[in-house]
């Protein structure tokens, strides 16, 4: 198995889950990297997970943030296309292409209206890949994945703030949790279901577009009160709302409808909110206790 890294990352590649990956230099930006990548690692399929991610640092550089989620996809696409090869290619998308949602829950055929500069560009890049598809016949499709969650969520991201904040308050290190909007709803499954999905998408017979979600709504406060509850404390009692803090789309509904790749790969997810939160804090406890 081949991972491509950029060379700024190297230490990434150390992550205990990663043995046996051998891993590539490359860049988004640059198109002969990936090319000499695609040439070394000769690969069957090729799942692009990279892409400026926090919805907030979206708004400092959409330039670069353009060239990356949006141009890095076209370069990839066109680098799979050059090599003639019959590469499976599936693009990781994001519920973040729905933005200002008409309708609850979304799914493949609900309106792209994305409402910040990450959403744009993955939205473009969605195009990208529907184009790749339909016009040069390339087996690429995109997951349309709502919000996944795992321990190796970065911190600056509100659910692993939460299950960290929690852990540090429950070892007498923090007194307070500060979040912003406690009613912002969003539909929060398990990465590694949601990594299996991706495998099912480049197995199944046609590429098509899926998109990967629970179908559950649950608040940000919701999450508060069960990672408080996993260790046996009282939310109310430990976190403040800032509205400062707050994002102007936090209002809009974000739950995913998977139905079509239930029926048609048999996809489901199957770990519960509570189940995912404990697993995130446990993780964040076991963490403070290595000294880590």
């Amino acid at each position: 198995m081949f991972g491509l890294l950029p060379s700024d990352q190297q230490g990434a590649a150390s992550h205990p889950m990663l043995r046996g990956v051998r891993f590539l230099d490359g860049d988004l930006r640059d198109a002969a990297a990936l090319r000499l990548a695609l040439d070394t690692a000769e690969p069957d399929e090729v799942y692009n997970l990279a892409a400026i991610t926090f919805v907030p640092s979206s708004w400092h550089d959409p330039g670069e943030i353009f060239d990356i989620n949006t141009l890095g996809v076209a370069r990839l696409l066109s680098a799979i296309r050059d090599c003639g090869a019959p590469i499976r290619f599936c693009q990781a998308s994001t519920a973040e292409i729905f933005g200002a949602a008409s309708g609850v829950p979304q799914n493949e055929t609900t309106e792209l209206r994305p409402t910040n500069p990450y959403g744009v560009t993955k939205a473009q890049a969605h195009r990208l890949v529907a184009r790749a598809r339909d016009r040069h016949g390339l087996f690429a499709c995109s997951a349309i994945l709502f919000n996944h969650e795992s321990p190796l969520r970065p911190p600056h991201f509100v659910t692993r703030k939460i299950t960290l904040g929690v852990a540090r308050i429950a070892r007498g290190l923090e007194r307070e949790l500060l979040l912003g909007s406690l009613d912002a709803a969003r539909d929060w499954g398990y990465a590694p279901e949601y990594m299996d999905a991706l495998r099912l998408m480049l197995g199944a017979a046609e590429p098509r577009d899926y998109v990967v979600a629970t179908g559950r709504s649950a608040t940000v406060r919701d999450f508060a009160a069960l990672a408080f509850a996993h260790v046996g404390l009282d939310w109310r009692q430990y976190v403040r709302s800032d509205s400062a803090l707050a994002r102007s789309t936090d209002g809009a509904a974000r739950i995913g409808d998977a139905a079509r790749i239930q029926r048609e790969l048999g996809w489901k997810a199957h770990t519960t909110l509570e189940q995912l939160v404990a697993t995130m804090v446990d993780a964040d406890l076991a963490g403070i206790d290595a000294g880590r």
